[in-house]
């Protein structure tokens, strides 16, 4: 993985992504889903709870995958 000083590169539900660095959690989930609640995210295969997402920055080759729930009938 390549990255610069200023961007990283990270796996988003198994995709690489270029991010800045510095970036944390929530505002990754921010830029996937502007939905309020049914979203969990997970750091490395570890479930991180809500609470900690604004606190947890992402580092090169972090691996995140974020799941909503879906309602259906």
């Amino acid at each position: 993985m390549t990255s610069t000083a200023s961007t990283l590169t990270v796996s988003v539900n198994g995709e690489p992504r270029q991010v800045a660095a510095g970036l944390t959690l929530d505002q990754l989930v921010a830029t996937l889903t502007t939905a309020p609640s049914g979203v969990a995210a997970a750091l490395n295969e570890d479930v991180v709870p809500r609470s900690r997402w604004a606190a947890t920055t992402l580092v090169d080759g972090d691996r995140v995958e974020v799941l909503t729930a879906v309602q259906g009938g």
